[in-house]
């Protein structure tokens, strides 16, 4: 059975991570990145790559404080969803989104990545991570509801 294909999103003001599920919805992929200039620009890509990729839902990652008190990263990452809502045709969601990039960091050292890399990977496997923790919540709520 193929599930509609979601794609999961690490905001950054300068740099956005995208990742995509797999279409049984299980696993999310590396989608890519967007060099952002701003909030139009990166709606049209955004736009494109829901288009080219039949995406159903945007997932994206809101960076909450550690201590739960909303952040300056927090409040722009809010303003930028209720943009995106107002001009997708799909529906938006958040995700927290905490430890993500710290997480990426770690699987870039494990991988042994040239620092000079690592800036641009790290946006697209937070992304990666944003999106399989979500997948996963959602496979776990959906194998619960059918037992």
């Amino acid at each position: 059975m193929s599930h509609p294909r979601i794609m999961g999103m690490d905001f950054g003001e300068k740099r956005v991570g995208l990742a995509i599920s797999d279409s049984l919805g299980l696993t999310s992929q590396p989608l890519g990145l967007i060099e952002r200039q701003s909030d139009a620009q990166l709606l049209d890509e955004i736009s494109s790559s829901i288009r080219e990729h039949d995406v159903h839902l945007l997932v994206v990652g809101h960076p909450i404080g550690l201590s739960n008190r909303d952040t300056a990263r927090a409040k722009r990452t809010r303003r930028l969803m209720k943009f995106l809502r107002s001009n997708l045709d799909i529906p938006v969601e958040k995700w927290d989104e905490r430890l993500s990039t710290t997480q990426a960091d770690r699987v870039l050292n494990e991988m042994e990545t040239k620092p000079s890399r690592k800036k641009k990977k790290r946006d697209v496997i937070a992304a990666q991570l944003i999106l399989q923790a979500y997948l996963d919540h959602q496979n776990m709520k959906r194998s619960i509801s059918h037992d």
